[in-house]
């Protein structure tokens, strides 16, 4: 089998393991920020102590210059918040209080963090004993040397437990947590690395931005050249993005605050060179019918029953002239007709921005099995008049029996596609790719269901195993009750607009 997309998580699962011991003594709605604001204290300390012997060996007397950290995109931590008065504390009472302090001192010192970190510990819900195993854990078992494999290893940390709270919270976790391997897969098909704006308008835990080693190694400390924004409408995901991006080295504009990003816009004058997004699923109730002549809407009103279109003409909106987005999207935006949905859809292609569509396998996600697709959107698309479709349904591998991955050739294979398409070398593969033109797609109604146009592939007989079959007839087969059920309704309205009505 190719290389998976993963790396060494043992240490990364060791301390997911023993902090677990924490879930009996907390509230589980707590628990999350408790381990990751242990994890993000242990990072910042660690950085700034490596940074601070830095400075003593130069003997210059800078390291208690504030400037002499910020100029390294590390934060100034007070002598009350570092890991060594954390750790002499661990098997105290008061071990509680004094996490609290420093979280407090801590968002003193640097204004970006205010109002960010958590400051739950000395809650009597928290066991102060088990609280400080979980310190003695951090204290022995993470090493900080210095190297960037020491400080990668925190934030891989990091990433790794919030994975693991998608997993756990179900539903829920989906609002803050991208599964890698697709924020992967769109990092290496846009390529968004260098002297640029990247924008998220809905960036939940900022997992965009960190979970490509890639986008991480070139995005981390250059603030004069590159630039991150994002916007999140949940106060603790706001929260946990901006820790993120601190654990990461990123300089990130998440904006002063939490709001919505249909009604309060924080970036309302950015044009973005490229836009990496997850938006919700379906969302109801966005606010359509207070936003009806909004500038943003330039190919059609979106529906009040669902923002798909909204959230896709809001990034539209923002970027720049020779822009890019890559955003995930549930499959009914692909073939919609209902409520203008078709009419916003074909106005999009007819514009030929959409270049190009991937059908991704299901299970990729924690939290939802439905199936999803990516989008890829460009204002100034090299293939004019065309549009790519992969159909990535059969990729990837189980990695139990809830859960699927793509393995790092498969991402690369999905890439190269890309890359071939744009330079004019692609040869169709059946069942898998396909350069289509917008009359070809116009033909089918503005459908962008990638089956339509790659075909399917010619597999002899029982070549396919049973449970692939069955799984990919089982989809085909809902595809087509979707797609029933949406010509159905159509044709409800339109006789009810001539004053027919069916029951």
């Amino acid at each position: 089998m190719a290389a998976k997309n993963n790396t060494d998580i043992g240490f990364e699962k060791q301390i997911w393991d023993a902090a677990c011991v924490l879930w009996g003594h907390i509230p589980a709605a707590e628990y999350r920020k408790v381990i990751v604001g242990l994890i993000f204290l242990r990072y910042i300390s660690s950085a700034f102590e490596k940074r601070y012997e830095e400075l003593i060996k130069e003997g210059d007397g800078f390291e208690n210059d504030r400037d002499a950290y910020a100029e390294e995109n590390i934060f100034f931590v007070p002598e009350e918040a570092r890991w060594t008065t954390i750790a002499s504390a661990a098997h105290t009472p008061e071990i509680g209080l004094v996490i609290d302090n420093a979280m407090r001192a801590i968002e003193k010192e640097n204004t970006t963090l205010k109002n960010v970190l958590p400051k739950n510990y000395a809650s009597p819900d928290l066991d102060k004993r088990v609280l400080g195993e979980v310190v003695d854990l951090f204290t022995n078992e993470v090493k900080m040397d210095g190297t960037e494999a020491s400080k990668d290893l925190l934030g891989r940390t990091y990433e790794y437990c919030i994975a693991q709270f998608a997993s756990y919270e179900g539903t829920k976790g989906g609002e803050f947590y991208t599964p890698s391997s697709i924020v992967q897969t769109i990092v290496s098909i846009l390529k968004p690395f260098n002297n640029c704006r990247v924008y998220d308008p809905c960036c939940g835990s900022g997992g965009m931005f960190v979970q490509s080693e890639k986008f991480v190694q070139a995005h981390s400390g250059n603030r004069g050249t590159i630039s991150v924004y994002g916007q999140e409408s949940n106060a603790d995901t706001w929260k946990m993005a901006k820790m993120n991006m601190a654990i990461r080295g990123i300089d990130a504009n998440f904006g002063p605050y939490q709001a919505d990003t249909f009604f309060n816009d924080l970036h309302k004058t950015l044009k973005a060179d490229f836009i990496m997004a997850n938006p919700p699923f379906n969302l109801s109730n966005w606010g359509q019918e207070k936003l009806k002549d909004d500038v943003r809407w330039k190919y059609g009103l979106p529906p009040a029953g669902n923002a798909n279109y909204a959230w896709i003409q809001h990034m539209i909106h923002h970027l720049g002239s020779n822009g890019k987005i890559g955003l995930v999207l549930a499959n009914g935006a692909l073939s919609s007709q209902t409520s203008g949905e078709g009419d916003i859809r074909k106005n999009i292609i007819e514009a030929d921005l959409v270049e190009g569509i991937v059908a991704l396998p299901t299970q990729l996600f924690y939290s939802v099995t439905i199936p999803v697709t990516l989008w890829f959107i460009s204002k100034n698309k090299k293939q004019k008049g065309k549009t790519l479709f992969i159909d990535a349904r059969n990729m990837g591998y189980m990695v139990n029996r809830k859960h699927r991955d793509f393995t790092d050739d498969d991402i690369q294979r999905l890439a190269d596609t890309f890359s071939s398409f744009q330079d004019g070398t692609l040869e169709n593969v059946k069942g898998f790719c396909a350069a289509v033109d917008t009359k070809t797609i116009e033909e089918q109604d503005y459908i962008l269901t990638p089956g339509r146009y790659v075909g399917i592939e010619v597999v002899e007989e029982d070549e396919e195993p049973f449970e692939e079959k069955m799984s990919r007839l089982t989809y085909e087969l809902s595809e087509m009750f979707i797609k029933s059920r949406e010509l159905e309704t159509e044709i409800r309205e339109k006789l009810g607009a001539i004053g027919y009505d069916i029951k």
